[in-house]
């Protein structure tokens, strides 16, 4: 089976399950049925059906215990599927993961390299998403352009480039977890804020390790987030 074959089924084997946990057709703190029960429900091959549950237990869903098999120990909210559809929340997880790497690199760039005009643009962002926060808005354009901002200061069109072609994904991505936080406390929010907050602050210090360990931090709060539902 060609490798993008195999991606595609796992991809949709992922989805499928995480579908039936949130719905709770697998409880919380359950086990899954057997890996060849799985195979026989979804009708694909043990490669393909370990490569979804790996995924899931990338995004602490699903967790193997040694000689037990395979336990759910989180449900999603429903309200996941309100911001994007079951089919794409695979994809949405895997933009959030290439993009971990790529702006934590374009983070660290930046800090190097920002001119103050560009310093002035990526504090200029950062504000109006507070704005758009205050006014309780969800805000995924202002937080687009903001992770654009960081970008264009790395001064490298090759990182410009791969952020512009993924903004469809980028966005839906954003739009999902900023979606959520909406519906949740104002702490929440606030939470988000401060993690764009400590990424300026070190862009603006011209540190480079601390702004991509903040850049890394917040991709990876952000994916994680998406799980977390509207509490």
């Amino acid at each position: 089976m060609a490798q993008d074959e195999t991606f595609s089924l796992a991809s949709a084997v992922y989805e499928k399950i995480l579908e039936a946990i949130i719905e709770g057709q697998y409880p919380v703190n359950k086990k899954l049925p057997t890996e060849a029960q799985l195979c026989q429900r979804y009708e694909v091959s043990r490669p393909v059906l370990r490569d979804a549950l790996s995924r899931l237990k990338e995004d602490e869903l699903v967790v193997s215990r040694r000689g037990s098999g395979s336990f759910v120990i989180r449900q999603p909210d429903s309200a996941v599927l309100k911001f994007a559809p079951i089919s794409s929340i695979a994809d949405i997880q895997r933009c959030f993961e290439f993009r971990t790497n790529v702006e934590a690199r374009t983070a660290h760039l930046a800090a190097l390299r920002r001119t103050q005009e560009q310093l002035d643009r990526i504090r200029s962002c950062y504000d109006i998403i507070d704005e758009a926060n205050a006014r309780h808005e969800l805000a995924t354009d202002e937080d687009y352009r903001f992770h654009l901002a960081i970008t264009e200061a790395a001064s490298n069109h090759y990182y410009i480039t791969v952020m512009k072609s993924l903004n469809e994904s980028i966005r839906e991505g954003m739009n999902l977890t900023r979606g959520l936080s909406l519906m949740a406390s104002q702490e929440r929010l606030q939470l988000v804020q401060n993690e764009h907050l400590a990424i300026v602050e070190a862009i603006s210090d011209k540190d480079g390790e601390r702004a991509e360990a903040a850049m890394r931090l917040h991709i990876d709060n952000a994916r994680h987030r998406m799980f977390e539902g509207a509490h």
